[in-house]
């Protein structure tokens, strides 16, 4: 038998005051859960002062692949249109049913599955969303396929919701932000590669086949996530009673601030699809772009939007809120600027790299805020309100676009965007405080005064 070293004195004030941190990080109902005991024969799962890279890895390719099937409809509007029998402004409505299935699901889901083990959802989550695929690629009318784009939204919109939430549970507090960060990557490249790919062997082999593809990807990522992500301890259900002591997201103080960032990203993200929705006919109708070219416009929006997670993985992980104001205020100036490029096509493209790095900015730190900012227990419930928030603005930006563009034309798509991007960052200014005292609350104060700088 090996003797036991003893314990310095200075790592053991080491080690208490990292278990103090993280007891204070999770809140008093998941400091009594049993999350830290361990005895000789079980380990309750525990945060991680190292990055999970496998773990993250599977769930961002999960995110690639979710966000690529929401949006491959978009790229095969011809193909599907022929083959179903129906317009192609009725195949682009299957993103509009799945956004707003999010919306209308996402948090009731969320509550209904709570008692539910986290890690065990989560794949079967995935499966779903593989079935959902499966079904579109043999379904043979365009009504059984609506049928299966509503089931494929109420998985999205759960997974969207848990994401987030599942990588903050995985890492130490300091780690957060770039767990978040590495986990949301796969959705930035599903917009770069993923719908570009989808929309490439759909037009090789087939909008069904392209389907199908996407659905064994998704099981096989089904199977590494089950392999290769970390399991989390589960949240107890909170008495009401308990709530206004655990800092629950029904206590005021908590609430608001999530509500606040939500709002915000409403209004962000209906501004942007309002626009981008439209944007190949805005660079052909608009900016003067040849229809072939206007994909290396694209390309570089979204190469800088992935340049950009290099940030808000790197020093915006711990300055969130300086961060995401840079986010706002490039956007809201990038889309003005357009708006004045008619004729200048070198002038939009640089415009678009900026909007692109800008924009990659605001989802990732606006979800890293409100996880922060919400109760521990409660971030998984935080997270379906922000996915809702997420999806009116998909859904609601693509209608209000095209309303805005019957009435008045291309012109005026990049000025409702700059108005709307500007009203978030307005709502944002006024709630920093408030998010930065939440912040303080619900994490440790080593993070609270990072976040803030």
């Amino acid at each position: 038998m090996v003797p036991a070293v003893p314990e310095s004195p200075g790592r053991a004030h080491q080690r208490a005051d990292e278990l103090d941190a993280s007891r204070h990080f999770l809140g008093p109902s998941e400091r009594h859960s049993g999350i830290f005991q361990m005895t000789s024969s079980t380990a309750a799962p525990v945060r991680s002062n190292a990055l999970p890279m496998l773990g993250l890895i599977a769930l961002s390719i999960s995110v690639f692949l979710s966000i690529t099937s929401e949006m491959m409809p978009t790229g095969l509007l011809p193909e599907m249109s022929a083959d179903l029998g129906v317009s192609e402004s009725q195949v682009g409505l299957l993103v509009t049913i799945f956004a707003f299935t999010v919306v209308l699901t996402s948090t009731g889901m969320i509550r209904v599955t709570m008692r539910l083990p986290r890690h065990t959802l989560m794949v079967a989550i995935l499966l779903t969303l593989a079935l959902c695929n499966v079904l579109t690629a043999l379904l043979p009318s365009y009504e059984a396929i609506v049928f299966a784009r509503i089931l494929g939204g109420v998985a999205h919109g759960m997974f969207w919701s848990m994401t987030p939430a599942y990588a903050s549970r995985l890492v130490a507090p300091h780690l957060i932000g770039r767990a978040i960060t590495i986990a949301l990557t796969g959705g930035t490249f599903a917009m770069i590669l993923g719908v570009p790919l989808g929309t490439a062997l759909g037009h090789a082999v087939g909008w069904r086949t392209a389907f199908g593809a996407v659905a064994i990807a998704l099981a096989l990522g089904a199977v590494a996530v089950y392999f290769f992500l970390p399991k989390v301890a589960q949240d107890p259900i909170t008495p009401k009673r308990e709530r206004s002591q655990n800092g629950g997201v029904k206590e005021p103080g908590s609430a608001l601030p999530v509500a606040l960032i939500c709002i915000m990203v409403a209004l962000t993200m209906t501004g942007y699809y309002a626009f981008f929705t439209y944007i190949t006919p805005f660079f052909t109708g608009w900016v003067g772009v040849p229809p072939e070219l206007v994909s290396v416009a694209l390309l570089g929006f979204g190469a800088f939007g992935a340049i950009s997670l290099f940030f808000t993985g790197g020093i915006f992980s711990r300055l969130p809120l300086p961060g995401l104001t840079i986010g706002l205020v490039g956007c809201a100036t990038a889309v003005s600027l357009i708006a004045m490029t008619a004729g200048s096509p070198i002038l939009a493209a640089a415009a678009m790299a900026v909007w692109g790095f800008c924009f990659g900015l605001i989802p990732p730190l606006a979800q890293t805020l409100m996880l922060r900012a919400a109760a521990p227990e409660h971030r998984d419930t935080a997270g379906a309100f922000y996915t809702t928030a997420f999806n009116i603005g998909i859904g609601g930006g693509a209608l209000i676009g095209g309303i805005l563009l019957s009435a008045y034309g291309l012109g005026a798509l990049p000025i409702l965007s700059a108005v709307l991007t500007g009203a978030g960052l307005v709502l944002f200014l006024f709630a920093r405080g408030r998010v930065s005292a939440a912040v303080e609350r619900h994490s440790p104060s080593v993070e609270s005064e990072k976040i803030s700088a």
